[in-house]
């Protein structure tokens, strides 16, 4: 009987054993980004203050700070600030990949759309919210693929708040950014493509 249970459990653990490494596997990497994102979210409403680091450039109208937080493998995150009508307007955004090759941008895109989708970040107090936004395949002849993501519920606090996931390509071929910032033109969610 203690044979024929050792047995069991044995082929269960072999059984279970590629399942959970594949799991823990892709959720080091998506946890970090969901925790990452919602710090940054968390310190949107105080124009990011707590992830400013070093100055990288400064004039008049603008600054970009080095970020204190970085999502993983990424080559760099800043702090940007934007000041018009007095007013300042902050973003924060990284670049997680550079690379000439579509197909490897195009498939890290659609990984990245998978671990923000549907992620809850939690604000303040008791408020949870949930990172929503429509995926639509990128394609290489648009210089501009991009996922616009929403908090839902849209309270006043963060409802005009974004997570834009874009791929765009340049000179040196692809990139892909994620930014955090304040949007005040679109309510709503979706994917937006630019051809020129």
């Amino acid at each position: 009987m203690l044979k024929i249970l050792t047995m069991r459990i044995l082929v269960l653990t072999i059984a279970l054993l590629p399942v959970s490494a594949m799991l823990l596997a892709q959720g080091v990497f998506s946890n970090r980004t969901n925790a990452v994102l919602e710090e940054v979210i968390q310190d949107y409403p105080n124009g990011f203050r707590d992830l400013k680091g070093e100055v990288i450039a400064e004039n008049h109208q603008t600054a970009e700070y080095r970020s204190t937080v970085q999502l993983p493998g990424s080559a760099s995150c800043v702090v940007s600030r934007y000041t018009m009508a007095r007013l300042d307007e902050y973003s924060w955004t990284c670049t997680v990949l550079e690379t000439r090759n579509f197909e490897n941008a195009s498939k890290k895109f659609k990984e990245l759309f998978d671990q923000i989708r549907n992620t809850i970040i939690r604000t303040g107090g008791d408020k949870h919210f949930i990172l929503s936004g429509q995926y639509e395949a990128p394609l290489e002849d648009r210089k501009t693929n991009r996922v616009l993501f929403s908090l839902l519920p849209g309270m006043s606090d963060v409802k005009k708040l974004k997570v834009d996931l874009t791929l765009q390509s340049d000179q040196k071929g692809w990139k892909i950014l994620i930014s955090v910032y304040d949007h005040p033109g679109e309510e709503g969610q979706g994917s937006i493509t630019d051809n020129k």
